[in-house]
């Protein structure tokens, strides 16, 4: 029987951050270690995906389609290397990665119900250049249910 997928997660305390892969969340990735390593929390990685903004499975055939779950371990994977890869092996801090099938926003908002603290980067892969904020972090920074740290780019 298959696992049932994930379209939320349950986070008791500790710091939340989305991951998505791009420059902006890898940013906030690297706040919210820091924050959670100097609050003393676990730090939650969040990985929201839907069929349409996921990156296909490297080992799926040309022509055809991957299920679900290929898509989420695949996701699971990739997410956990790109943690390690940017923030190495932390002894100071519990790491979790999660992977949620849902839209990044709702998502987040989701996971926030049990954190102490939300962090997001101001911009994703897409949206439009003259942008404050991009549409995760506007959404997030109006619904969610804990503290919430915008990222901004390195200027």
């Amino acid at each position: 029987m298959a696992e049932r997928l994930r379209e939320s997660v349950d986070i008791s305390g500790g710091v939340v951050v989305g991951v998505d892969g791009s420059a902006s969340s890898l940013r906030a990735l690297r706040v919210a270690v820091d924050e959670a390593c100097l609050r003393e929390l676990p730090l939650h990685v969040v990985r929201a995906w839907t069929l349409r903004t996921a990156p296909r499975p490297p080992d799926c055939p040309a022509g055809s389609v991957a299920s679900v779950t290929e898509y989420s371990e695949w996701l699971r994977k990739q997410t956990a290397e790109l943690v390690e890869q940017h923030l190495g092996k932390r002894e100071d801090c519990q790491i979790t990665v999660h992977v949620v099938h849902s839209p990044s926003p709702q998502g987040l908002i989701a996971a926030s119900n049990g954190a102490d603290l939300l962090v997001v980067g101001h911009r994703g892969r897409g949206g439009f250049a003259g942008l404050v904020l991009g549409s995760v972090a506007d959404q997030v920074v109006r619904h969610a249910r804990c503290s919430v740290l915008v990222v901004r780019p390195n200027v």
